[in-house]
C-alpha cells in the first residue's frame, strides 16, 4: 500500500490503513484471572523481591494459581502418560479428527460420566472443546439471542462475564452466601431470571469458594472439579436433575488427572427429554465445532486407554493431599487477624477468605494488598476482585504442603508488619 506520493512509502497515519480496534474486545483482559495475576507478578518483578520483608534470594510461592501440575505430589499418573505415549507411537492419530471429536474418545467420556447419573449417556451426547474454556465459549455463542441474560454465581470466574458480553449477552448475577457454606442465595436467583434467562452457571465443586453442594440444594437450584472432594459431602452431577430441566456439562480431564496443559474438554448433553434437539441448540454446538479448532487428535486418541487404564490409588493419593493442605490451610490462616475464612473448604481447590482492612495501614483494597504482598514476600495470591467479591482473597491450597506452610507464615509475617498499632488507653487518677 503506498501512500499516494508515488513514492512507495506506506501511509504516515494510523487512520490511513482503515484499520479500528474491536471495542468488545478491549479491556476483556480486566476480567481474566491471568490478565489480574499479571499485574500482580508484574509488582513483584518490579520490587525484586526487597521491600519490606527481604523476600531476596527466596523462592516465589505460587498460591494464586489454577495449575498444581508443577509439583511433584500433583504429578499425573504414569498411566496417563503411557496411552498419550501409545497413541503418540502408533501413527493412528496424526490426521484431523471429526468436529465433535473421535467417536472411541466420546464413547468413553459417556462411559466414564454415566456412572454418577441415573441413566446411560451415548457417545452422541458428548462434544469434545479444547480445554472447559473453549466449551464455555462455545456454550455462551451457542445460546446468545437479542435480549437473553445468563444468571453467574458471584463470586465466580468473570470468564463466563467476557464471553457472554462479547456475545451480546447481559449477565447477572446471584450470590453465593458465606454464612451459608456459600450455598446459593435461591431468593435471589427467583427475582434475577425472568423470560429472557436461558441459562443459569452451577459450578460444583465450588470454586473458587471450596465449597460441595448437597444433592437436596442442588435439586432446588461445570463439573471441572468432579470428585475432587474430601469433605461429608459427597459430589452429585448436576446431570441427575436431566430429566427435570436439561443440563449442559461442562468439563475436562484437567484437574483431575492434573493435565491442564492437555486441553481436553467436553460439553454433555443431559437432556432425557429432548429439549436441546427439538430447540437446535445441539444443531448449533455441531455447527460451531465446524468452524473451530479441535483438541488434539492424539489427545482424544489417548482418552479411552487414559479414562480405562487410570488407578482408583491415583486419584484416592490426589484427594488425600488436597485433604492434607486444606485442613493445613483452614488451621494456619486461623492465625491472622485481618482474615477469616467462613467455612473450611470441602472440595476443588481454592478458599475464600475475607479481608479486615480496617486493621492494616498503607492498603488500598484486595488488589493493592496482594501487589505489594508479591512484591515483599514472594507470595502469589489472587485478589478477590478478580471473582467479583472486593476485600476478599482466593488461596490456592493444591501446591506442597511444605509450601503451603511457608507461604501463610509469609503471610502472617506480612499482615503483622502492615497492621496498625494498637491504642492503648490508661485512665489516670
Amino acid at each position: 500500500m503506498e501512500d499516494g506520493s508515488g513514492n512507495g512509502r506506506p501511509p504516515a497515519t494510523a487512520a490511513a490503513w482503515n484499520f479500528e480496534s474491536n471495542g468488545a474486545l478491549l479491556g476483556l483482559t480486566a476480567l481474566s484471572v491471568r490478565g489480574v495475576l499479571g499485574r500482580v507478578k508484574a509488582g513483584m518483578a518490579a520490587g525484586g523481591g526487597g521491600g519490606g520483608g527481604g523476600g531476596g534470594g527466596r523462592a516465589v510461592i505460587p498460591m494464586g494459581h489454577g495449575d498444581p501440575s508443577v509439583f511433584p505430589c500433583f504429578r499425573t499418573t504414569a498411566d496417563a502418560v503411557d496411552a498419550v505415549a501409545a497413541a503418540l507411537r502408533s501413527g493412528e492419530h496424526n490426521s484431523y479428527s471429526s468436529c465433535v471429536g473421535l467417536e472411541p474418545a466420546r464413547r468413553s467420556i459417556a462411559r466414564y460420566l454415566s456412572r454418577d447419573l441415573p441413566y446411560e449417556l451415548s457417545a452422541d451426547d458428548v462434544y469434545l472443546t479444547s480445554g472447559c474454556a473453549q466449551a464455555i465459549e462455545i456454550i455462551c455463542s451457542v445460546l446468545a439471542r437479542p435480549g437473553a441474560n445468563i444468571l453467574c454465581p458471584r463470586p465466580g470466574y468473570l470468564f463466563h462475564e467476557a464471553r457472554a458480553v462479547f456475545n451480546g449477552m447481559e449477565v447477572r448475577y446471584f450470590d453465593l452466601l458465606p454464612e451459608s457454606g456459600w450455598e446459593v442465595d435461591l431468593d435471589g436467583v427467583q427475582e434475577l431470571a425472568d423470560k429472557n434467562t436461558v441459562a443459569m452457571v452451577i459450578i460444583n465443586p465450588g470454586n473458587p469458594c471450596g465449597n460441595v453442594y448437597t444433592s437436596e440444594h442442588l435439586a432446588k437450584a461445570n463439573e471441572v472439579y468432579a470428585h475432587l472432594t474430601f469433605g461429608q459431602n459427597k459430589f452429585v452431577p448436576m446431570g441427575v436433575f436431566g430429566s427435570v430441566a436439561p443440563v449442559l456439562t461442562l468439563g475436562s480431564i484437567s484437574k483431575r488427572w492434573v493435565v491442564p496443559g492437555w486441553r481436553l474438554g467436553w460439553i454433555v448433553t443431559s437432556d432425557p427429554n429432548g429439549v436441546f434437539q427439538r430447540t437446535k441448540v445441539v444443531e448449533s454446538i455441531q455447527s460451531y465445532l465446524d468452524i473451530s479448532a479441535d483438541p488434539a487428535t492424539f489427545i482424544q486418541g489417548a482418552i479411552p486407554q487414559l479414562i480405562e487404564n487410570t488407578k482408583e490409588e491415583f486419584f484416592e493419593k490426589t484427594v488425600d493431599v488436597l485433604r492434607q493442605t486444606a485442613d493445613i490451610c483452614w488451621e494456619k490462616l486461623k492465625g491472622i487477624s485481618c482474615i477469616t475464612c467462613p467455612s473450611k473448604p470441602e472440595g476443588s481447590m481454592f478458599v475464600m477468605v475475607k479481608l479486615d482492612l480496617s486493621c492494616l495501614q498503607g492498603i488500598k483494597d484486595d488488589m493493592d494488598f496482594c501487589c505489594q504482598l508479591a512484591k515483599e514476600e514472594l507470595v502469589i495470591l489472587l485478589p478477590g476482585c478478580a471473582v467479583g467479591y472486593k476485600n476478599w482473597l482466593r488461596i490456592t491450597f493444591a501446591i506442597e504442603p511444605s509450601s503451603l506452610e511457608d507461604g501463610i507464615d509469609r503471610l502472617k509475617s506480612f499482615c503483622s508488619r502492615h497492621s496498625k498499632p494498637k491504642v492503648h488507653l490508661s485512665l489516670e487518677t
